[in-house]
């Protein structure tokens, strides 16, 4: 293997997790980048994993909506 050294601005870019790409999109352009995580996710979970995940959150509503009431 041959010693590559990496780019210095594609490096940078890469540390601030997207913020720099995602500060030039518009709302629908992230929904849309976000719909497709989303559904990503969603198939690779098993049916199981997906119920789990969506008890906690219903939950957590209802705790909410509890706390509001108060």
């Amino acid at each position: 293997m041959g010693s590559k050294k990496k780019n210095a601005h594609a490096v940078a870019l890469g540390s601030m997790g997207g913020e720099a790409r995602a500060k030039n999109l518009s709302a629908d352009e992230l929904s849309a980048i976000g719909k497709k995580g989303a559904k990503a996710r969603s198939e690779s979970l098993d049916a199981s994993r997906r119920r789990e995940i969506s008890r906690k959150a219903a939950k957590t509503r209802w705790a909410k909506t509890k706390q509001e009431e108060r």
